[in-house]
């Protein structure tokens, strides 16, 4: 058995799903089930044995304790985490309790419990840190991607509270010789995602005939990693990556945030057209958001050359993907957007 925090989040349900699809082993999914985690991405598994479920907060140190006894699991994978830079800008207290603290608490649980392992438990035993490029700051135009050894830099509350849970990590192999891997991973969408994020909220608001908002002039870049793939890559890297060691995960697609919006919009015409006109028509640009990373890339080329590791989709064949899945999931969406989704949404965008 595995251990899975934050299973039932976007990245997280992802996982579990593709894992128990891919291997088969059994998890034990442990999710606060805060407003993001949605049990509904997991309805399939309902009746499934190899599932678990536990709702339970990473923080409280009894319950991870008491866990890690009664499962035994050979693995921790670390999800779980506040995960939305427009979020962490408006409170920054909850990011750092959740993703410094509670990172904390699950390595020191995971210490006492890998300690008393036998000698092959011991050496089998992996916690795999789950994380992003946004520890690494901001590129220009012209710098090269991030590559593992690129320096910390991060600019907003959440970026700064990824990168102290990365140190962490580190410093508990460093100094206790836990085994700890970590995976830097680029923007990821795909299926299940919470309509907070730039894809899942432009097609949502667009079938929905509402504002279409990008920041700033739009040209903001990211890469961009279909979840499938990240699943893949975490699967790889689990099964041969290297304790202690770093790896990034990329998807080789740069665009600006304007092309993305704009791919939507074409997809949505060709897929789901509306009377009224062209869903670009809906495109409105606000005002950018404090500290705007002005660009990331990722040099995925260490997971490649060690793992065997690549992106099986291309972002053509990946987005196309994830629209199909939000017009044939009406109902997942309409029942993840309650009223505090929609207030949050007024109090992000409407001021802008």
């Amino acid at each position: 058995m595995i251990l899975v925090t934050g299973g039932a989040g976007f990245i997280g349900g992802n996982f579990v799903l593709d894992w128990l699809e891919a291997v088969g082993e059994p998890i034990l999914n442990l999710d606060k089930l805060t407003y993001a985690g949605n049990l509904e991405t997991l309805a399939s598994l309902k009746q499934d044995q190899r599932h678990v479920f536990v709702q339970g907060d990473i923080c409280d140190r009894g319950l991870l304790d008491q866990l890690l006894a009664e499962y035994r699991p050979r693995a921790i994978i670390h999800f779980a985490a506040e995960s939305h830079v427009d979020r962490s800008i408006h409170g920054p207290g909850e990011f750092i309790r959740t993703n410094v603290e509670g990172t904390y608490a699950l390595l020191e649980a995971a210490r006492a419990y890998w300690s008393k392992l036998e000698d092959a438990g011991r050496a089998a035993f992996r916690f795999h840190h789950v994380s992003t490029d946004e520890v690494y700051g901001s590129l220009g135009p012209n710098d090269p991607p991030f590559a593992e050894t690129h320096p910390y830099e991060p600019n907003s509350p959440y970026s700064a509270s990824k990168a102290s849970s990365d140190h962490l990590a580190r410093a508990w192999h460093h100094t206790y010789g836990l085994p700890v891997v970590t995976t830097n991973c680029s923007n990821n969408y795909g299926p299940y995602h919470f309509p907070e994020k730039l894809i899942p909220l432009m097609i949502v608001n667009a079938l929905a005939g509402r504002p279409l908002p990008i920041y700033g002039d739009g040209r903001n870049v990211r890469d961009w990693l279909y979840v499938g793939d990240h699943c893949a890559a975490i699967r790889a890297v689990l099964a041969g990556g290297r304790e202690g060691e770093t790896y990034n995960v990329g998807g080789w697609n740069e665009k600006p945030n304007v092309e993305i919006v704009q791919t939507i919009c074409t997809l949505l015409d060709e897929l789901r057209p509306d009377p009224a006109g062209p869903y670009a028509r809906l495109i409105t640009y606000v005002k950018d958001r404090p500290g705007h990373d002005r660009r990331y890339a990722i040099d995925a080329r260490k997971i490649e050359r060690e793992l065997g590791w690549r992106p099986a989709e291309t972002f053509e064949t990946g987005i196309r993907k994830t629209v199909e899945w939000y017009l044939a999931n009406p109902g997942w969406v309409a029942n993840v957007q309650s009223g505090a989704y929609r207030d949050w949404v007024v109090v992000n965008y409407t001021a802008r």
